[in-house]
């Protein structure tokens, strides 16, 4: 006597009155998971950006930060800001400053991380730990080194210059303004590299060996293999990470302000973050300085959008 197994049939079972199906969360159980997190990022990020927006329609000054209260102006700090031709001036010179040091960053960490790929492992090692020691260093004590290094009296930089003949002593790099920018972008690049270095280089370590040794063994020259595998592969790490070094690029400002402290000339230098605090703590103008930073918020956006929408387009 043989016994016959039945095979199971997932589209018959699932017919049956009495099957029992897996059951979906439903989506208030959802939305009450991620209620903390949207809770936290109201409080953190809500009522900051609400209060620069609510100040910039208002006259808020001296008098209101003694218990006066504002003066509701409507878009009269936006009119009085935009009629400003020193504000355009302000602005162009940041897109410039943040876009250079975005791409100069960008292209010497992926350099970086092509050499790291290459080398041998203890000298990879070396280098990402030196890149991780530049980038932890406080920013504070870092311009501390570099003020110390572009000093006009007692610099090492001009030291240098002289002994190489060069007619440098007493020379004030940061009394120029042309001089002074390239002294903040070497800074803030030198700042930026080890992120992007090392956010590269993990990229990178995705990359088949044996995909890269086959296109060599076809005649693939390594120009043709960096252009045709190794940035198509790695194109999403690079959009993120030059997105990302807008967004801090354009809001620099430790870097600007101290060196316009160690010797520049401020009214010449500024940009936009040295701005808003030079309209906001330096004059008492806390109107005009909450416009700038909405409309500094709104340029954040504005670059960001590209990426946000090719990642909602992935999502879908």
């Amino acid at each position: 006597m043989t016994t016959q197994l039945s095979t199971p049939n997932p589209a018959k079972d699932r017919d049956r009155p009495d099957a029992v199906r897996p059951s979906k969360p439903p989506r208030s159980r959802a939305r009450l998971l991620i209620l903390p997190t949207i809770v936290l990022l109201v409080l953190a990020l809500g009522y900051p950006v609400g209060w620069q927006l609510v100040t910039s329609f208002q006259e808020f000054g001296l008098k209101q930060q003694f218990g006066q209260a504002p003066e509701f102006v409507g878009f009269a700090n936006y009119v009085e800001l935009l009629s400003d031709a020193n504000f355009w001036v302000v602005l162009g010179r940041s897109l410039l400053f943040c876009l250079l040091a975005a791409s100069f960053t960008v292209l010497l960490g992926f350099l970086l991380a092509l050499l790291m790929k290459r080398v041998h492992k203890s000298v990879r090692l070396i280098l990402q730990i030196a890149l991780l020691l530049a980038w932890a260093m406080p920013v504070v004590a870092s311009m501390t080194v570099w003020v110390w290094l572009v000093d006009w009296r007692r610099g090492l930089l001009n030291w240098v210059l002289v002994k190489l003949g060069v007619d440098a002593q007493g020379h004030n790099w940061l009394a120029d303004p042309v001089t002074f920018f390239i002294t903040a972008l070497v800074i803030v690049v030198w700042a930026s590299v080890p992120f992007v270095a090392l956010s590269i280089f993990a990229g990178l370590t995705q990359i088949s060996e044996e995909m890269l040794e086959a296109a060599a063994m076809d005649g693939a020259t390594g120009w043709q293999r960096t252009r045709h595998i190794i940035l198509p592969v790695i194109a999403p790490v690079l959009s993120i990470v030059m997105l990302l070094q807008l967004i801090w690029d354009l809001r620099v400002f430790t870097q600007i302000k101290l060196l316009q402290d160690a010797g520049g000339v401020a009214n010449e230098t500024h940009l936009l973050g040295t701005y808003i605090y030079q309209a906001g703590v330096g004059s008492g103008s806390f109107g005009i300085a909450s416009a700038v930073s909405i409309l500094m918020l709104l340029i954040t956006v504005g670059i960001s959008w590209y990426y946000v929408r090719s990642l909602m387009k992935e999502e879908h």
